[in-house]
Parts: structure tokens; C-alpha cells; sequence
């Protein structure tokens, strides 16, 4: 007989999860009467080093069982580490977490406990709603905008159905300076598109002036790019998005700005930047190692000039001041940022932005791009705080992201998954869970579409440049795409479109994922069953706020309980979603999955 304890399981651990500041914790651990023992303790430790030792106390004795128990509570934010020490007749010895939920002798991993603010939440209007995520230029354009200011050169593409440009120029420079139009005014004439979709937020990749398509490589944080459109195209785009019940996310890239910018001024275009001018107001955003010709850079692209974001100027310009970054935006109509690179993000200037984010809007939302599970995420040797300091009101979750693909290919047993999700919706406060970017694709990746295709991969970036999904390897590439987005649907948090992916959009790495909005030659397969989705997301509070529980895997299938006190959906993955009936209610149905209630 093995020592019980799953921190999932209420018998074991109440509450689930995160606790809050001076919030009590009941532990109770199952030892066997045969380990005859003497004394149990809990052993915490703070991240920080501070310990606490608990002593158990036992409180009944069930099915050959000895319960031992102890209600706590912590009064100090931050991330905590425990595992129990027990003293038997015959010996002591530690017990650590081994796997999902067993328990190990002398070896294994602590159980992690984060202890958050006792006032901590997230925006009610951004959990468990639809996001849809927007590359500017390549979603529609309305028409094509006189851009005399816009920074030169640059090439603007004919015809929508071209490939993005991925050779290098004559110089051997990838210079990412090609454009299709898409703009401001194209996003306003879709928005009835986007609210029949079931979107309930949009994330723009940035929209500030920059040189190139992406926008990353900031030239001015106050301007629209030129090819958008004006700063009256965006308060428009906010007010109509308002009407319609649709939030604004703007991309906040705070890390670092472009060279050719008024701030960095390489070129010499402005005449105030930190690059030519020593006396510039600029100048101590960045870090010279050998004035002017040697500077810190984001990942060494020379371009992109790294600031220091605990520059006084710097915090003042883009937080503090009356008409500061976060501020003017905010003041325009946006309702939050997601922060790029938020690991390369000091702490110190997470908190700084969200405070003021709070001030100005209180129901704005601030977001982190985060890789990893972001509540143990270490970088550059330091442990960050997102949720316990707090820095973020949610992250970006790839954690699930690749759980999903592993899953959908037959990588992952559905055991696995089941513990990769649970981990994230234990390790996360529940405002946090219910608030996340679950994507599929992005920006960042390829096309979702593509990768569960099991296309070869191909060596020459014309052959990925040019390869399209047909006959039996699209089939089976759609017949995953809608499992994979009925879980991404039915996990907790939000749903990610990333543009195109509902219209069956293709394509490998950056630029391949980017090509321009396919407007009438969507795959209607596809399209509709993203609509459906997003209005049974839409309409279920289970889906959008419920608990989450996975009751039954095997191998091959899983049934996933979301449960709010007035209603509980299951999610059902596997062979047999067809025989699926009797005493349920079937909301929805697929090949291998279904949705359905008790009646």
C-alpha cells in the first residue's frame, strides 16, 4: 500500500489550486496503518527561502488508512514549495511527488503552492471569451491609404495571393518591407465578419509606426503607421468594436525599439536620437558599449536596439506621464496590451504598467507573452512574479497549445494531456485560467493547419514557400484541426483565432504564416465549424467560467468536466463519440468528439 496524496484531489487538498493571502489550506495525507507512524509534518518553503514545519495531527482512520491533517494559511505572497517528513516506529524519511499524483520516498519533486494578493482579479469582461488575433496588414483593407510619411523603401503587393517575400535582397538582408495594404479602416469593415465569428476580443499585433511589416521595430509609439491609417481611424475602430461588444488589445513591445527611430535615430531621418546625438533625451533608453557603433540588441539583430526599462525617461514616457504610452492609447479607445517578450520585461516595470494600466482603466487588461507554465518561469536567472507580485492578469498559454498538437497527432496519450492541463489549472489563480490566450497558431509559429498535417519538411525555403496541403493529407489535416479546436474551445480560459486559421489558411514559419486574408475562397468547412464553436463558447458559462476536471483517459480518449453551480458540460474525445445519446444532450458532435449534457 503506497502513502495517498494528489494536491488535485479535495480529499487530499481544499481549496484547489492557488491559495490567496491568509486564505486557509486544509492538507490531509493518507498513510497506510501498516507504516505504523508516530508523527507527520508539512514542510513549506518559500521560494525565498522561508520554511515553515507543520506538524500533522491525525483525524480518523478509513479503510486501513490514517488520515493526518492540518489547516494553514500563508501570509506572505509568493511561491511556495512543500513535501511531508514522516516519522514511523521503524524510520523517518521524506515523501515527495512522483508523476501526476503518487507519492516517493527520499526522492521526486515538491508539490508547488503560490500564494497571491488577497484582492487580486482579472477583468470579468475578458475570461472566457473569443479572441481573434490580427496582423494588420494582412487581414483587409478598404482601400489602399496615401502614405507619404510612411518609410521608404518599401514594396506594396498587387495582388493579395502572393507569397510574402522571404529572399534576401542584393545585399543578402531579409528586410521584411514588403506590404498588402491592410489597414485600420479594412479591420472596421470586417467587424460584423468578426462579431458573427463569436470574436469577443482583438488582438492587434502592433499598430505603431515602424519601418517594417511586422511592426516590431518601433519608430514612434504615438504614431499609427501610415499604411493603417490616422489616430481617427483607430478611435473609430474602438468606438464601433465597443458597439459591438469587442474589446481592443493592442501589442505593447517594450523591450525595444528599431534603430530608424525617433528615439534610436540611426539614420540621422530625426535629428533628436539617442545614435548621432549624445545629448539626446534618448540616450539613456540604451546601452552603449562603445558610443555610438556598439549597442546592446534584442538577440543581436542590430536593428532592434534593446532599452533599459528602468530608465527614468523611459519609465516616464511609457507609463508615468499624463500622456504617456499606456496612457494615450488607453485614453483612445484600447481596453489593454499584450507585452511582448514579457521574460525580457523587468519586473519592477510589469508592475509599474499595470498599476497605471488600473489607474487610468480599471477593467483594461494586461497580458504576457510567456512560453512556459509563466507561474514558476525562471528568466535570466530570476524567478518572475507575474501572479504572485502581481505583474500580469493572464499570459498567453502555449503550455496547452502544445499539449493539444501532441495530443491531436498521436504523440501524447490522453493521460498525459489530461496532466498537462490540470498542472497548468492547478499552478494558475482561477481569474488567470479563465482569462487565457489559448492559441493554436500565431505569428510566431506555423500555420495550424500545416502542422498537423505531417507535411514533410523541406529543406529550401521556395519548396515551404510554395507547398500546399491536397487529397488525403489535407482530409486528415482538417479532421485534426477540428478536434484540436473543440479542445481549444472546451479547455478553460479563451480561444485564440489566429486570422485565417478559420478560413483553412497554410503556410510554415514567419513569413509563410503571414500571407494576406484569403476573402472569398475561405474553406467554408472550416469556417462555419469555428462559428459554431464560438457561439457554444459564447453561450455556455461551463465553458467560459467552470471548473475543470478530467474524469475518465485512457489512452486513446478523455471526458473533461466544465462545471459552474448551474450547469456542467463534457467534453468527450475518442472513438466512440458517435454513441454518444440516450440520456444526453448533444450540443455538438464530431468524427471523435462530442459535447454534451445531462438531461
Amino acid at each position: 500500500m503506497r502513502i495517498l496524496y494528489d494536491s488535485k484531489s479535495e480529499l487530499h487538498k481544499k481549496p484547489f489550486g492557488c491559495l490567496r493571502k491568509n486564505e486557509e489550506c486544509t492538507i490531509t495525507i493518507h498513510i497506510p496503518e501498516s507504516c505504523k507512524t508516530k508523527r507527520a509534518y508539512l514542510l513549506i518553503e518559500s521560494d525565498e527561502g522561508m520554511k515553515l514545519n507543520l506538524p500533522l495531527s491525525l483525524i480518523k482512520t478509513e479503510a486501513s488508512y490514517e488520515h493526518y491533517s492540518e489547516t494553514f494559511s500563508l501570509y506572505k505572497t509568493g511561491l511556495y514549495f512543500y513535501h511531508f517528513l514522516i516519522e514511523t516506529e521503524c524510520s523517518t524519511f521524506h515523501l515527495y511527488k512522483c508523476g501526476d499524483c503518487d507519492t516517493n520516498m527520499e526522492e521526486g519533486a515538491s508539490w508547488q503552492l503560490s500564494c497571491i494578493p488577497s484582492d487580486f482579479t482579472v477583468p470579468y469582461d475578458f475570461k472566457g471569451r473569443v479572441y481573434y488575433q490580427i496582423f494588420p496588414d494582412r487581414f483587409y483593407k478598404e482601400r489602399i491609404l496615401p502614405a507619404a510619411d510612411k518609410k521608404t523603401p518599401y514594396h506594396l503587393h498587387d495582388n493579395e495571393g502572393d507569397i510574402p517575400v522571404f529572399l534576401p535582397d542584393e545585399k543578402g538582408i531579409i528586410r521584411n518591407n514588403d506590404f498588402f495594404g491592410g489597414n485600420i479602416e479594412g479591420i472596421i469593415k470586417k467587424l460584423p465578419y468578426l462579431k458573427d465569428l463569436g470574436v469577443g476580443v482583438i488582438y492587434l499585433n502592433p499598430i505603431f509606426s515602424a519601418y517594417s511589416n511586422h511592426r516590431y521595430d518601433t519608430s514612434d509609439y504615438k504614431k499609427i503607421d501610415p499604411l493603417l491609417g490616422t489616430e481617427e481611424d483607430f478611435k473609430l475602430l474602438c468606438k464601433e468594436a465597443h458597439e459591438l461588444g469587442i474589446k481592443i488589445l493592442l501589442d505593447g513591445v517594450f523591450s525595444h525599439t528599431g534603430c530608424d527611430s525617433v528615439y534610436f535615430d540611426k539614420y540621422n531621418r530625426y535629428g533628436t536620437g539617442a545614435f548621432h546625438n549624445p545629448d539626446s533625451p534618448y540616450k539613456d533608453w540604451y546601452q552603449f558599449n562603445d558610443y555610438p557603433d556598439s549597442y546592446t540588441s534584442w538577440w543581436g539583430i542590430d536593428t532592434l536596439p534593446c532599452v533599459n526599462e528602468l530608465s527614468e525617461s523611459f519609465l516616464n514616457y511609457i507609463i508615468e506621464d499624463s500622456d504617456s504610452v499606456v496612457a494615450h492609447w488607453l485614453n483612445l479607445g484600447a481596453d489593454g496590451f499584450r507585452l511582448d517578450v514579457a521574460d525580457e520585461l523587468p519586473d519592477e516595470f510589469i508592475i509599474n504598467l499595470r498599476k497605471r494600466v488600473k489607474e487610468i482603466k480599471p477593467d483594461a487588461l494586461v497580458l504576457g507573452e510567456v512560453w512556459e507554465d509563466a507561474s514558476n518561469k525562471v528568466s535570466y536567472s530570476v524567478r518572475r512574479r507575474y501572479f504572485t507580485a502581481p505583474e500580469l492578469d493572464s499570459v498567453m498559454n502555449y503550455p496547452f497549445r502544445d499539449a493539444i498538437l501532441s495530443f491531436v497527432k498521436g504523440n501524447m496519450g490522453a493521460r498525459d494531456f489530461a496532466a498537462s492541463v490540470m498542472s497548468i489549472c492547478e499552478n494558475y489563480p482561477k481569474d488567470v485560467l479563465d482569462a487565457l490566450m489559448n492559441s493554436l497558431s500565431t505569428h510566431d509559429t506555423p500555420r495550424i493547419l500545416t502542422l498537423l498535417s505531417d507535411a514533410p519538411y523541406m529543406d529550401k525555403r521556395e519548396d515551404r514557400a510554395f507547398f500546399r496541403l491536397s487529397g488525403k493529407m489535407k482530409e486528415t489535416a482538417i479532421k485534426r484541426l477540428k478536434t484540436a479546436a473543440f479542445l481549444q474551445f472546451c479547455l478553460p480560459g479563451c480561444p485564440c483565432i489566429y486570422y485565417g486559421d478559420e478560413a483553412g489558411m497554410e503556410g510554415f514559419e514567419d513569413p509563410f504564416n503571414r500571407a494576406f486574408y484569403p476573402w472569398g475562397k475561405e474553406n467554408t468547412e472550416i469556417l462555419e465549424f469555428f462559428r459554431v464553436l464560438g457561439g457554444i463558447k459564447n453561450s455556455h458559462d461551463a465553458l467560459r467560467l467552470g471548473d475543470t476536471r478530467f474524469i475518465a483517459q485512457d489512452e486513446g480518449s478523455l471526458l473533461m468536466e466544465r462545471k459552474t453551480d448551474s450547469e456542467t458540460l463534457y467534453a468527450y474525445v475518442g472513438n466512440d463519440a458517435k454513441a454518444l445519446s440516450g440520456e444526453k444532450e448533444v450540443l455538438l458532435s464530431g468524427e471523435n468528439f462530442a459535447l454534451y449534457k445531462e438531461k
